[in-house]
């Protein structure tokens, strides 16, 4: 993802439009879009600050975040429990999440559900 552009650039371009230039004028003078020029000066209309928003991060694991108690007490209930039997306990509560979903729910954790435990290497056939 790109970074954003400077507050300090944001707010010359912001001041140069408020002494009377347009948005497109403004823009083609310090080298950015005619878009980014309205979105900022439209950003310092509502705000009053041109600052950049926060970029990235995690925006959708608050529901399963919030169903944490449940899942958890479901694997200590049965600790082999598959996430697809997972997603189907969590279906008849209402809460519909997919697979992967589920996954970096318990990647988050470190929790590993291994169906058996790691074997010893074969001795008739060395890697």
């Amino acid at each position: 993802m790109a970074r954003a552009l400077s507050t300090d650039l944001r707010q010359r371009v912001v001041d140069l439009i408020c002494s009377g230039v347009s948005r497109r004028q403004a823009a083609a003078h310090f080298g950015v879009s005619a878009a980014s020029a309205v979105r900022w000066m439209s950003m310092a209309a509502t705000s009053g600050d041109v600052a950049p928003k926060k970029q990235g991060g995690d925006r959708r694991s608050g529901g399963i975040e919030a169903e944490a108690g449940f899942i958890l007490a479901e694997v200590d209930r049965k600790s082999d429990i598959t996430l697809v039997a997972l997603q189907a306990k969590l279906a008849i509560r209402g809460k519909h999440f997919g697979i992967g979903t589920l996954w970096r729910f318990f990647d988050r954790r470190h929790i590993t559900l291994k169906k058996r435990r790691h074997m010893q290497q074969s001795k008739s056939d060395p890697m």
